[in-house]
């Protein structure tokens, strides 16, 4: 190997197999119900080559795209460099996607094949026929329930397709901003959009996150986010290849392991996304909760009603940051700014706050965020298809962001509520962080979730609070003792109008709940509903 360059995805490995081949930069674990996954640069350098040639040979050209279709494992990552090595496009779906939303996610993104992992493999078969695109499938083992893989007519095995010669596949010829993935919005408010990321995109976010986000040399970062999200893949993973930190993930995300995985491997930095935040608070305390490697958590929405508290008691301070896929970033760096704010833009990036009708807000004024570039250059984002939507994104050149923020008077933003998700009651906005906190704390939930729903009397723009939560024991859960508690700890207008309770909240692979689920499951299960009785 020879030098290479550090903007795209397969030379910023490529260097970092040359001066660190055998850094364990990235390992994988499953909780034990599987052994450690390690990759090495150098192993990983290899890997990519072995798939590369295996993509070759499944007949993939520069610029074609194929999916990835699985939880965390290290061959997600092998996937990723075996893409850039070859020129083409890969495509991160959440494991758990079926039916018409995994025709969707693969139609739209004209994939050529799929590599899934063994336990999604039963809901691909089944939307093969609906396939518009798709040429082969790949099967990765994983010892965990999937349909006989040998029975999987037309799927290869992973394995199989894998180059033993040795041989480095030649490098594709690519520029700099050609699409490295095709990432997919979460999807909450309507059909999910596949953002076109480049090479450069990727990279040089990679390249700055020690400064954006304070990583150390010695720092050793975590996430049980999956792979098929920006946070997983740029924050943590991304950060950690670009700047030879040696990165934990897990398969999947666990509240209750969080800390003990923390310890195990001397993590000294994690992230956390919504409402996994008040998910952990909502865990039993614990003696030696304190008693952790953890400098620093990244968090991207920390309700202020428990920042302080989720501190003490877990010894460790909060960096809170905002951003999106698409681009545009805000840092609270530890200890600078006030608790509760989600911080200011970074240096390179200016931004307006506006209103309806597109008038700059004064402070103390909700409205809409918008990014630009801080030298004037027109924002741009491209949503794979979708031209429409990629110009109303960045229209008159400022990313508009669709979410409410506010500043103070110092110029500190605070998130408010996505655009036409935010809660209204009795001509107040309701803050759900606060109703969160408060069920939270009882320790007969396991997790919780505050919405908005269209109020019953009828009045426009006002909603009902509804608090879906996940009893620890059903058989003996009582939802008077949970409105008791509200009224106990809150306001009147904060009480929840409804209690909804559930087995799990639906959430997307970047832990959001899913607002558009929870309601359809209110108006089929009317049963699981409760009503504080009078």
């Amino acid at each position: 190997m020879t030098g290479y360059g550090n903007l795209d995805f397969a030379g910023l490995i490529g260097n970092r197999a040359l001066s660190d081949p055998d850094l364990d930069v990235l390992t994988v674990e499953n909780g034990g119900k599987s052994p450690l996954q390690v990759r090495t640069y150098r192993s990983l350098w290899q890997n990519g080559h072995r798939l590369a040639w295996g993509l070759t040979q499944l007949g993939l050209k520069p610029g074609d795209t194929f999916a990835l279709l699985m939880a965390n494992h290290a061959e997600f990552v092998d996937a990723m460099l075996a893409a850039a090595i070859t020129g083409t496009i890969f495509v991160p779906i959440d494991p758990r996607a079926k039916g018409e939303k995994l025709a969707f996610f693969l139609n739209n993104a004209r994939c050529q094949g799929v590599i899934a992992a063994d336990y999604a493999l039963a809901n691909l078969l089944e939307v093969r026929e609906q396939l518009e695109f798709n040429r082969w499938m790949v099967a990765l083992p994983t010892g965990e329930t999937g349909v006989g893989l040998a029975q999987a007519q037309g799927v290869s095995l992973y394995e199989a397709v894998l180059d033993r010669s040795g041989r480095e596949h030649p490098l594709a010829a690519l520029a700099a901003d050609a699409p490295m993935q095709l990432i997919f919005t979460s999807g909450t408010t309507g059909d999910p959009k596949g953002i076109v990321m480049t090479h450069r995109r990727y990279c040089e976010t990679a390249l700055i996150t020690d400064r954006v986000f304070g990583y150390r040399s010695d720092d050793r970062p975590y996430s049980g986010l999956s792979l098929t999200h920006a946070n997983a893949q740029l924050v943590t993973l991304g950060a950690s290849l670009a700047l030879g930190l040696r990165c934990v993930l897990s398969r999947r995300f666990s509240k209750s392991r969080l800390w003990d995985i923390c310890r195990e491997f001397g993590c000294t930095s994690f992230t956390l996304l919504g409402g996994m935040t008040t998910a952990v608070y909502a865990e039993p305390g614990k003696p030696d909760d304190a008693d952790n490697p953890v400098r620093f958590v990244v968090s991207a929405g920390m309700p202020k009603a428990i920042w302080s508290e989720f501190e003490q008691r877990f010894g460790v301070q909060i960096l809170e940051f905002y951003g999106a896929a698409e681009g545009g970033l805000t840092i609270n760096p530890v200890g600078v700014g006030p608790k509760g704010s989600i911080g200011k833009p970074v240096p390179n990036l200016r931004h307006r706050i506006v209103d309806e009708a597109g008038n700059d807000c004064a402070p103390g004024e909700p409205g809409e965020l918008l990014f630009q570039a801080v030298d004037g250059s027109p924002f741009k984002v491209e949503y794979f298809g979708n031209p429409a939507a990629s110009a109303r994104k960045c229209a008159e050149g400022w990313l508009h962001m669709g979410d409410v923020v506010v500043a103070d008077a110092d110029g500190w933003l605070y998130f408010q509520y996505r655009k036409g998700s935010g809660i209204r009651r009795n001509g107040d906005f309701i803050n759900g962080a606060f109703i969160e906190k408060a069920i939270a704390e009882c320790p007969d939930v396991d997790d919780v979730y505050v919405y908005g729903i269209p109020a019953s009397s009828g009045v426009p723009g006002e909603k009902d609070v509804v608090a879906a939560l996940v009893p620890k024991d059903p058989a003996a859960f009582d939802a008077q003792r949970i409105f008791r508690i509200c009224r106990e700890k809150l306001e009147a207008n904060f009480v929840p109008s409804y209690l909804q309770v559930l087995q799990q909240i639906p959430k997307t692979a970047s832990e959001k709940p899913q607002d558009r689920f929870l309601l359809e499951a209110l108006e089929q299960d009317p049963a699981s509903v409760h009503r504080e009785a009078r």
